[in-house]
């Protein structure tokens, strides 16, 4: 393979790895905040107790996904320089807004969450995990603006070989960015939904004691992940109408429209291969979509038998579907990612800079070097992550640290002269 070939590799295994992470950290906080909220109101200590128990699995994920968000922002200046020297004027300002938002207030009001249980008033309490669930929100929002301009560059001029910008309101309301924003938070409610259902199914077939935990946990990971499949649908059509001519082509599988497409592209900048990977668009697109399908034919299904409390406690083939289903969101997430970012080649800003010029000046020795170390450490952290939540997820509400009493230490014996 090409030096920039590698190079993409190595960016798109990090990525990748991060958007797994990000995508059930921002439907879990929801759901978490959702928990804590019915608690706070009723004072209800069943949901009480569910809100530490999915809350302890959130904080899981979210420590990994902090880890995995920095070295990819280190991999922008180290391996992709030449994308940074060019347009790091423009969606270089988005992704340092969202490093405020994710650092510095999100961690802050995390870490007053995490630390703040039998300290601060509810109320106050609670405002933190909502805060905390905004602001995650906020950051996936600036993400998908500065990956907005890459996609469909505005708002920006060219001076001295260097863009900069020119309109930021323009960026900000780049529907390349905003739709995406919309269609990625259904996608990360989904995955939180078809998680939090799934794990309250592994425990309701095997018969927990916890049945009324479990119960109320798999109604309402059900109940977002139906409305969130809808949502999630609506904005990925919408997008449609904004895909670049070279996508389009490629999905429509056209031989006339491909050649019109890269000739066009060709006339206006040079000799040239201007059409991303057939195979790799069409089968991530597909895959897509297929999963998508089978999410909501499943989430539909399982509203209509949660209503029946007998099949909730006692279907076991249904408990077995359900976590089974645990992954599938993760796939489809990836594979609509694959075919957003190749979908996009060979540019790294659509119509203004190509992914080998976006490159910097490495050797192939030099790639393959850190190909290897950032695939052996996102590995370990990968499996790390998926097995302290696989533990945390079979003990139970009964194991859990987050949230509990703080034990009086036992007064010191006073001395007898």
């Amino acid at each position: 393979m090409e030096t920039v070939d590698l190079a993409r590799l190595q960016f798109a295994l990090t990525a990748g790895a991060h958007f797994l992470f990000v995508a059930l950290t921002l439907g879990l906080a929801t759901l978490v905040a959702v928990l804590q909220t019915r608690a706070t109101v009723t004072g209800s200590p069943i949901h009480l107790r569910m809100t530490r128990f999915w809350g302890q699995l959130y904080l899981i994920n979210y420590a990994m996904g902090i880890v995995t968000g920095l070295v990819m922002e280190f991999q922008l200046g180290l391996a992709w320089s030449g994308l940074t020297e060019y347009a790091g004027d423009v969606f270089g300002s988005a992704l340092a807004i969202e490093t405020l938002v994710a650092f510095f207030v999100e961690s802050t009001f995390l870490g007053l969450w995490i630390f703040g249980w039998n300290r601060l008033n509810r109320w106050a309490h609670l405002a933190l995990i909502w805060v905390v669930t905004l602001t995650a929100y906020a950051s996936a929002f600036w993400i998908m603006v500065a990956n907005g301009f890459l996609q469909r560059p505005v708002g920006h001029v060219l001076e001295g070989g260097a863009l900069r910008i020119a309109d930021f309101g323009a960026m900000v309301g780049n529907p390349a960015a905003q739709l995406a924003f919309w269609h990625i938070l259904g996608g990360a409610l989904l995955t939180g939904g078809f998680f939090m259902a799934g794990v309250s199914a592994y425990h309701l077939r095997r018969r927990t004691a916890e049945q009324d935990f479990f119960r109320k946990s798999l109604r309402l990971g059900l109940g977002l992940a139906l409305p969130a499949a809808m949502f999630t649908v609506t904005f990925g059509g919408l997008q449609f109408s904004y895909l670049q001519p070279s996508k389009t082509a490629v999905w429509a599988d056209r031989a006339e429209l491909m050649a019109e497409t890269q000739a066009a592209m060709a006339a206006l900048h040079g000799p040239g291969d201007y059409l991303p990977p057939v195979g790799a668009v069409r089968v991530a697109g597909v895959l897509m979509m297929v999963l998508w399908l089978v999410m909501t034919v499943v989430a539909g299904l399982s509203v209509l038998l949660m209503a029946f409390r007998p099949a909730v406690r006692s279907f076991r083939p249904w408990h077995w579907l359900l976590t089974l289903m645990i992954p599938v969101p993760f796939v489809t997430m990836l594979a609509g990612w694959v075919f957003r970012e190749v979908g996009r080649q060979p540019w790294a800003v659509y119509g203004l800079l190509t992914t080998a010029e976006a490159m910097s000046p490495l050797t192939a020795t030099q790639v393959r070097v850190s190909l290897t170390a950032f695939v052996a450490v996102f590995a370990a952290l990968i499996a790390v992550n998926y097995w302290l939540l696989a533990r945390h997820a079979r003990r139970g509400p009964g194991a859990v640290a987050l949230g509990e009493q703080p034990v009086e230490p036992a007064p010191a014996p006073v001395p007898t002269f």
